[in-house]
């Protein structure tokens, strides 16, 4: 048995949840259920991130105390453990809590003592939506290369972390091969690493931001929200107090895991790493980057409408196959065109028509022919399949599951098990019995992906019986969707 721990990054939560974060939790969660699977041992984690200017900003601009405000959307994101199934031990941080604050309080302690934080008067461009000063080359045109929003000049005295003494470490750290995934966001973390670090601002004034996480020995200064929210790493494992505990047993020793957009390879491969290395902490041992959502060709956008919600998906499709549409048909790394129209066209296609048909035809046949159920034993997974997990290619292991569903289908079709079990009737229940050998089979390997489908299909083959639709067909394919976008 191994240890592992798993975390998700923290959504910021000036909005409500989004199907990209969605993506991010069931994608984490399938992991978990499958690394369980083999035995082992996991620390399962995500949770809220909830300090800084834009926050502070919305509470003000909806009227509500800014506590208040994260409350809320705190709520909303903790909700979405039920909403789409996931692990019942899940942990959830919320970085206004008090211990995540004595954490950030010693990390900081911590670098400071190694000389890796210095105060200077400093003037540059701001970006309130990234929640940082902007580097030349993230100004594209006069704007915000990400929020394509002009930043304001600010002048302000601020700590700075010296980035650039850990180029050369960070070099070593990003030197192996498989520290990132996929490849290509490792070659970009290096190349951002060999153009030069600079060293960056890690506090802000607090005259001009109240909403932060205070510098110790310096009650002027707050920390950036970004520096002290990626301290929930390893403050949700009890980190500082309770470092021989959970911290110990699965940041130390166990093998350690982050999951996180493209857009954040800066932040948790370089940024994070050189924290840690400051304050003589064991590095991150892989991070997963996942790609992005779009719809209709576009950047989902509240003032375009073409907005996906995670929980318009579940109320739709329900929570099972809101986890297939999003395992199955959304690339694992790259990025990916959702439409409601797609997804009527992959729920139908791959649940209704797919396994739900399936299983309701063999179990059918088992139900009428077979005098009791059998004994399937040991299941067996198709090759690549534990390959395809291990490596993070959520797409591959669901089409190796839909591979196999699509031979049994074949197979039915072309030997007519129905027809053969009335002339041979020991020959048909032999084909129906291996049949739904297969059927068991497909469970097991559904178990990460859709947990309560295959409880309902093991089920249904320890009964000998037909179970109920297990995917109803949709009422109104497309227009359904379309009416809730925006």
């Amino acid at each position: 048995m191994r240890t592992f721990y798993l975390t998700t990054t923290l959504p910021y939560v000036n909005a409500d949840p989004h199907i990209g974060f969605a993506l991010e939790l069931v994608q984490a969660d399938a992991l978990v259920r499958f690394w369980r699977s083999q035995g082992n041992e996991v620390f399962f984690s995500t949770g809220t991130d909830e300090h800084g200017q834009k926050i502070y900003e919305a509470a003000e601009k909806a009227g509500k105390s800014t506590q208040e405000y994260v409350d809320y959307y705190a709520n909303e994101f903790q909700r979405l453990k039920g909403t789409l199934g996931l692990s019942e031990d899940l942990h959830f941080i919320r970085t206004t809590s008090p211990h995540h604050k004595l954490a950030a309080e010693e990390m900081w302690k911590r670098c400071m003592a190694k000389g890796d934080i210095y105060k200077k008067e400093f003037e540059g461009l701001y970006c309130v939506g990234c929640e940082k000063f902007l580097t030349q080359k993230e100004i594209i045109n006069d704007l915000c290369h990400i929020h394509k929003t002009t930043p304001q000049l600010l002048k302000e005295e601020n700590y700075f972390f010296k980035f650039s003494k850990y180029q050369e470490r960070l070099l070593e750290y990003l030197n192996r091969s498989d520290v990132v995934i996929p490849e290509w966001r490792r070659n970009e973390a290096i190349n951002f690493a060999t153009e030069g670090l600079e060293d960056f601002s890690i506090s802000r004034e607090k005259s001009k931001l109240t909403w932060g996480v205070p510098v110790p020995g310096d009650d002027t200064q707050v920390m950036y929200v970004w520096f002290e929210a990626l301290i929930n790493y390893i403050s949700t494992l009890g980190w500082p107090e309770d470092a021989e505990g959970n911290f110990q047993k699965f940041w130390e020793e166990g093998h350690t895991l982050q999951m996180a957009g493209k857009d954040q390879v800066r932040f948790q491969s370089l940024m994070w790493q050189a924290m840690l290395m400051s304050a003589d902490i064991k590095n991150t041992d892989q991070i997963f980057y996942h790609g992005f959502i779009n719809s209709g060709g576009q950047k989902m956008s509240k003032s375009i409408g073409n907005v996906i919600s995670p929980y318009e998906l579940v109320q739709k499709y329900g929570t099972e196959a809101t986890r297939y549409l999003l395992l199955r048909h959304v690339h694992s790394t790259e990025d990916t065109d959702v439409t409601w129209e797609k997804l009527d066209e992959w729920y139908t296609a791959g649940l209704v028509n797919g396994i739900g048909n399936l299983v309701a035809r063999v179990m059918k046949l088992a139900e009428d022919n077979l005098d009791a159920p059998i004994s399937p034993g040991q299941p067996s997974n198709p090759p690549g399949f534990d390959n395809a997990m291990t490596s993070f290619d959520f797409n591959r292991a669901m089409n190796s599951t839909w591979e196999k569903i699509g031979l049994v289908d074949v197979r039915i079709t072309e030997e007519e098990p129905f027809k053969i079990v009335k002339t041979d009737p020991l020959e048909g229940s032999r084909i129906i019995g291996e049949l739904v050998h297969d059927i068991y089979d497909i469970s097991y390997m559904l178990e990460s992906f859709m947990p309560d489908t295959s409880k309902k299909i093991l089920y249904a083959v320890k009964e000998n019986k037909k179970p109920e639709n297990l995917f109803p067909r949709l009422a109104e394919p497309s227009r359904e969707g379309s009416s809730r976008r925006g």
